[in-house]
């Protein structure tokens, strides 16, 4: 008897060629294939009569076979004619290939197909219809068709029969993770009608309380894994206790002798944190703030707090190149303080353990040497820092305060979401001074334009010159990288032969992104060619202009933090998108960044139009963890973390949920629930 576990290979229904091409799509289980759902579906429920068909419409035609044959065209390929006939006329048919059909059909003449009526000449014809035998229920014809996303050699229709069948035998066996007393109040239906409804609905209004159901399903479940997670960071107890009370002389004398003011909204997050750093519970905070927006002092004000405290403190980038330039600004902070602050990158040994800060990579996360007397620990670029790493953190000895930080702008929706287990800080205020990048979008026909104008500006005014180029795949593929490289080439030998170019790339080792960096930020290089995964936080002083190639294949907020490459000091400075798109409402889009500055302005218009996907990238901050929820719909997060709430309070060890502790368990929530 098979079960939602039942691993799809096992099925004699499906095989394991068919089972190989289904796990290219994700789905290795029963479970797996029937929340598979479908990406759009096929009105065919209007069935007509052959008398009534007109060119374009999509309908369901019942009626006979009345003959049925095999054609070639004139390319040798074989073709079935067939004609269907009902008792108000006829119409022909043609299948592409499928001989078995003159058999099947003779011996099953009484049909009803679905498709498209088209135009072939002067008569009406159906190109490849889809087809059921009169007496059978229909899932193909005859009503709303599902139509799954595909992989080659896998069809809808295909799909369509495999999981009719094992709906029909699984049904029993489907459960509810909520109670009826949840259903109830939030209006849902059942998980066995929400899963019959999204396959086979009875109309588009059971499609939509479907999705609804299983949206629900979804944010429930997160709700409930960031409430415990929540609850497990608050139950435990720092083993280094700071003294906040005790230097406000001292923090406000280190303010003091920045060469800059601090934002308001600086000073707001760096109160907010003294105040977690003064508890007995560790502090869990996000401080979020654009390219620019002053996070980097906020954890140099942190970090000078720990050191007065007597503890260590430690702070890891995503990559060593930031964690050179984090290390680098520190030491300029406390250079008229003793505060030993080491680098350390790689497999580097420590001397001794006399060190005050520790600047390096999310791979610090894995030493077991540093950890003894450390009580806070700040981790740039959040979204890189994975659960595994952050359940790692907790494992250590001293159970450090966790301060986090991102440029990524989060839109409402998804802080209230992904983040609710988190304190949040925002840095919404640039600091004065800070000039926008003028934006402008250039067209295939200024192109050459653009490029002497750029040349007149590294030769009249010695700025350097950023070129960004859109990776083809989510990861830097070689296919990419060659991308780039043809792009350089272009630009050293063609475009610009007498400038000194640079080129650099994710797949470079940190040495030779080091060297290309330096030379750089050393004015030895004119133009750097890069990739969009080199860091979002490289800070070049004199970098003045950013041409982004293929721009419309770049969110906003994507585009946004590119642009916050340059314009880092006063001086005035550059982004132009370049695109060849002639796509109306591409353009449209892009015309935002020309005239929006606010990152989380952009990240909200980005969440409307394009999803959640574009803000973040592949998989970053949750992109992945949900199918069916619509992260803009502020109700139905509302609403299930009303009923997160509620379970919670009446049953803390959710006791009389045995399935949906399970599902924690199982579910890649789990990761979750228990980081």
């Amino acid at each position: 008897m098979i079960s939602l576990n039942t691993l799809i290979s096992e099925l004699r229904m499906i095989g394991l060629v068919y089972s190989r091409k289904l796990n290219k799509l994700g789905v290795n289980t029963v479970g797996d294939l029937l929340y598979h759902i479908p990406r759009r579906y096929e009105d065919y429920s209007l069935q007509v009569k052959i008398k009534s068909l007109e060119k374009g419409v999509k309908v369901s035609v019942r009626g006979t076979i009345t003959s049925i044959f095999n054609i070639y065209s004139k390319y040798g390929k074989k073709l079935q004619k067939a004609v269907l006939t009902d008792d108000t006329g006829n119409i022909e048919i043609i299948w592409y290939n499928q001989p078995y059909l003159i058999t099947y059909l003779k011996a099953n003449p009484d049909i009803i197909i679905a498709g498209e009526v088209k135009l072939f000449g002067s008569k009406l014809i159906f190109e490849s219809p889809d087809y059921e035998i009169v007496n059978r229920s229909p899932i193909h014809t005859g009503r709303l068709v599902p139509i799954y996303p595909e992989t080659s050699g896998l069809s809808s229709k295909w799909l369509r029969s495999r999981i009719n069948t094992i709906l029909n035998q699984l049904n029993p066996q489907i459960s509810d993770l909520l109670s009826l007393e949840i259903l109830n109040r939030y209006h849902l239906i059942c998980e066995k009608e929400a899963i019959s409804q999204i396959h086979f609905p009875d109309s588009f209004l059971k499609v939509e309380q479907a999705r609804r159901k299983l949206s629900f399903n979804e944010l429930f479940l997160f709700q409930v894994g960031n409430m415990l997670k929540q609850r497990a960071w608050k139950n435990q107890k720092v083993l280094l206790k700071f003294q906040t009370g005790k230097f406000p002389d001292k923090i406000n004398a280190f303010i003091k002798r920045l060469p800059f003011k601090l934002t308001s909204d600086q000073k707001k997050a760096i109160e907010e944190i003294i105040a977690d750093l003064g508890k007995d519970k560790p502090m869990n905070r996000l401080l979020e703030g654009e390219v620019g927006s002053g996070k980097t002092v906020v954890a140099a004000i942190s970090l000078y707090l720990c050191h007065l405290n007597k503890c260590q403190g430690i702070l890891m980038a995503p990559t060593e190149i930031l964690a050179r330039q984090h290390y680098d600004v520190i030491c300029h902070y406390f250079q008229k303080f003793k505060i030993k602050t080491v680098l350390l990158t790689g497999n580097t040994k420590l001397d001794d353990n006399r060190w005050n800060i520790i600047i390096g990579t999310h791979a610090l996360i894995y030493r077991s040497d540093i950890y003894s007397k450390v009580g806070l620990v700040i981790i740039d670029e959040q979204q890189r820092f994975g659960v595994e790493q952050r359940a790692k953190l907790r494992s250590k000895g001293s159970n450090p305060h966790l301060l986090t930080m991102t440029a990524t702008p989060i839109p409402r929706t998804i802080a209230l979401t992904l983040y609710s287990d988190l304190d949040m800080s925002i840095l919404e205020e640039m600091p004065k001074g800070k000039i926008n990048a003028k934006t402008w979008i250039i067209g295939n026909e200024k192109r050459e334009s653009a490029y002497k104008w750029i040349e007149k500006q590294i030769k009249e005014n010695k700025t350097q010159v950023f070129i960004v180029c859109p990776l083809i795949d989510i990861s830097e593929t070689l296919e990419s990288v060659k991308s780039v490289k043809d792009e350089y080439q272009k630009l050293k030998d063609i475009i610009f032969p007498n400038l000194r170019i640079g080129l650099l790339h994710g797949q470079l080792s940190p040495k030779r992104k080091n060297l290309v960096l330096r030379d750089f930020s050393l004015q030895r290089l004119d133009i750097l060619v890069t990739t969009p995964v080199v860091e979002v936080g490289i800070d070049i002083a004199n970098a003045s202009i950013i041409i982004i190639e293929g721009a419309e294949r770049f969110g906003l907020s994507q585009l946004h933090q590119l642009r916050g490459r340059v314009g880092r000091r006063s001086q005035e400075s550059f982004c132009l998108l370049f695109s060849d798109s002639k796509n109306e409402r591409t353009l449209e889009r892009l015309k935002y960044i020309t005239t929006t500055f606010s990152g989380p302005k952009l990240a909200e218009i980005d969440l409307r139009l394009r999803g959640m996907g574009e803000i973040y990238g592949a998989r970053q901050h949750g992109q992945g963890l949900f199918n069916f929820a619509d992260l803009t719909d502020l109700v139905l997060i509302k609403e299930s973390k009303e009923a997160a709430d509620l379970i919670l309070k009446e049953d803390p060890n959710l006791n009389g949920f045995p399935l949906l502790r399970d599902k924690l368990k199982q579910d890649k929530i789990q990761n979750i629930a228990q980081d």
